[in-house]
């Protein structure tokens, strides 16, 4: 079964935080990877945009559907600027992302997983529709990062799993239970503490 939805996998297809425990593989150094399980198959698919304040603060604005530019400016308001693209030609463009529970084993805890490179979407979406990975929560996965810029380049392969896949499910529980709902990434609001 697919990891993605049919919407998602066309979003990759073509062109164009504060507090908890976020992995993202853009905040790895060169040379550097980090290891996880999955604690859910289902992920959240959205768009997201970044805007900056007068105090030069940075945030992501999070829309379920692809936004246009109307739909950004009334979500960033009159508080925050959309960034524009590295050569100043205009605005960057809203860039498909996923957001999925996954188990830390850096921090041993429960934490986000948030993918906005094209490429380890497809990859990720890829390894699940082999067979031998059908169950993509019995695997552990890996991404590393090599190169820095224009030049970087993300791999991610699938690992046996290291955990015991009822210790992670647990481990997802249990973080629902203290408040922890994904969803409200994509409102803005804090996924690891209830509102």
């Amino acid at each position: 079964m697919a990891f993605l939805s049919k919407k998602a996998t066309s979003a990759v297809s073509t062109g164009g935080s504060g507090g908890g425990n976020y992995l993202s593989p853009s905040k790895l150094q060169s040379g550097g990877s980090m290891r996880f399980a999955l604690a859910s198959d289902e992920p959240l698919e959205m768009y997201e945009v970044w805007g900056e304040n007068a105090e030069g603060a940075k945030r992501p604005f999070r829309f379920l559907e692809e936004p246009t530019a109307d739909d950004i400016a009334a979500e960033m308001g009159d508080d925050f600027q959309r960034r524009e693209n590295r050569d100043g030609t205009g605005f960057e463009p809203a860039k498909f992302v996923i957001a999925v529970p996954v188990y830390s084993y850096e921090s041993g805890s429960i934490g986000i997983l948030s993918l906005s490179q094209k490429g380890l979407i497809r990859e990720l979406d890829a390894v699940s529709q082999e067979e031998d990975y059908s169950d993509l929560l019995a695997w552990d996965f890996s991404i590393s990062r090599e190169g820095t810029g224009l030049s970087t380049e993300y791999t991610l392969r699938p690992l046996p799993q290291k955990g015991d896949k009822k210790e992670i499910a647990k481990a997802l529980k249990a973080a629902q239970d203290d408040g922890f709902d994904i969803n409200r990434l994509a409102i803005g609001e804090n996924p690891f503490k209830a509102a």
